[in-house]
């Protein structure tokens, strides 16, 4: 029986080991579950909600066991990983308040006596989920769809499997009837099988290109739903009248605050107007020198490590490959010595279009700047780039960068003067190579919805 082994990326000991289930195991699993969502479908939303309410308080209540357990697995500094844990109950909190209007259903006026849309759940959703938010990733596909009445199976990513586990007992624990929502513990090559599973519904995945690519092809050929939130490589655009050290402290707490910028809506691409560029440049490495590498473990840790030797090894190719392409390394770059996957803060300044770090996703703590000749020249640069997860823009005109974001930046979200970060009561995805389809919100909770009409005539 082949097993998955957990290396702790700070200590490089082994945190956990694992046997991979086998095709017959999956298969009991997925028609236990079809059973008994067929009977949650038709529960109450009071019902639900009592269920929704008990994730919440017990997400808070084992707040320091959850965020050790992640911190361990991944990385993640301890104070991140504490704060993950609250989001995660809040986006209970949201569908415990608001599930029963969002699924109320809603009239049409036609010349029928009467006519409405009503929601419908489609059965069991299969989850392919990443390590880099491993509580709140699987928490935001989850909430939405168990309040409405799916049922939640879920492949997490291979280093995070005692979270997999863990979330698993949470909902247990909470009140959701047994077997509603699983964790299998399976590699890639399974995945086919459960996605042209006839009992699975619909499939959504959070990962890299890649990964979405072969994972739309299965659903495809099973005529499956499919919902993908892929790379990104977000624009930061500072324009002449921002709050200049406002902007680069934002700029600076996405890349790098927030887990060691490994994170899809990461501020990634930087682009300042060349009259500002100076001032804020020398702030942004100012600010990302207080980015100090230590034991994630540790409160006062602000930088944790890469979560796997191969990501960091990765992300050191592409930093050596744009300073030969011709940006300007001003902090780190240089791999550290000694346990661990750390990987320094670091700055890369004269970063052209051309440039390998402007077109790809570092996934790391790696802040790029690019110099914009005007705003003309920052949206373009901006929008150059064939992905559209998440965009920002830096300015005293507030009406002027609403316009700016609603109309000029490609992306799934834009932020006028502040970071990026999901919400749960705001759709939540992207365009272009970033995938498509809509987490949380209203959105989230319909993607997997059967959205039927109902016409009643005399």
């Amino acid at each position: 029986m082949s097993e998955i082994t957990i290396i702790n990326p700070a200590t490089e000991q082994i945190c956990g080991r694992y046997e991979l289930m086998e095709q017959h195991e999956v298969a009991t699993i997925i028609e236990e579950m079809h059973r008994v969502q067929k009977s949650w479908c038709l529960t109450s939303f009071s019902e639900r909600k009592k269920c929704l309410v008990n994730t919440a308080k017990l997400l808070r209540k084992n707040k320091d066991t959850y965020a050790k357990l992640m911190t361990d697995e991944m990385g993640k500094p301890i104070t991140q990983s504490l704060a993950e844990i609250e989001k995660c109950a809040t986006v209970f909190d949201y569908y415990a308040a608001e599930g029963e209007r969002l699924l109320e259903p809603e009239t049409i006026k036609t010349e029928f006596y009467k006519s409405y849309r009503s929601f419908q759940p489609l059965g069991i959703i299969f989850a392919i989920m990443p390590w880099n938010f491993p509580f709140w990733q699987v928490m935001r596909f989850a909430a939405p769809n168990l309040t409405l009445g799916n049922a939640g199976l879920l492949k997490h990513a291979p280093n995070s499997i005692g979270t997999a586990l863990a979330i698993e007992e949470l909902f247990l624990q909470a009140g959701f009837p047994k077997n509603l929502f699983r964790s299998v513990i399976i590699d890639i090559d399974l995945s086919p099988f459960v996605i042209r599973h006839p009992h699975v519904a619909g499939v959504t995945l959070t990962g890299s290109n890649r990964a979405g690519q072969s994972v739309a092809k299965e659903a495809g050929h099973a005529l499956k739903k499919l919902v993908l939130e892929l790379g990104g490589s977000d624009p930061y655009v500072i324009l002449v009248d921002a709050d200049i050290e406002f902007a680069a402290n934002q700029c600076v707490t996405s890349r790098l605050g927030i887990n060691a910028g490994q994170s899809c809506i990461a501020a990634k691409r930087l682009i300042v107007v060349k009259n500002i560029k100076d001032e804020f440049e020398r702030l942004v490495i100012e600010k990302a020198k207080t980015y100090i590498m230590g034991d994630p473990q540790n409160p006062t840790t602000n930088l944790g490590p890469i979560a796997r030797e191969d990501l960091r090894a990765k992300l050191d190719q592409q930093v050596e490959l744009a300073t030969a392409k011709g940006a300007h390394c001003v902090l780190g770059g240089t791999l550290p010595k000694g346990k661990g996957f750390f990987y320094p803060a670091t700055i890369l300044l004269n970063v052209t279009e051309d440039s390998p770090a402007f077109r790809e996703e570092l996934f790391g703590p790696v802040i790029c700047i690019t110099i914009a000749e005007d705003e003309n020249d920052a949206l373009r640069l901006a929008n150059h780039s064939e992905f559209g997860l998440g965009s920002a823009i830096f300015t005293r005109d507030l009406k002027r960068g609403e316009q700016l974001a609603r109309e000029k930046m490609h992306a799934g979200t834009c932020a006028v003067n502040r970071y990026v970060a999901s919400d749960p009561r705001l759709p939540f995805g992207g365009i272009k190579q970033s995938g498509h389809g809509r987490e949380l919100s209203m959105e989230g909770m319909r993607e997997f919805a059967n959205i039927k009409t109902v016409i009643v005539n005399k």
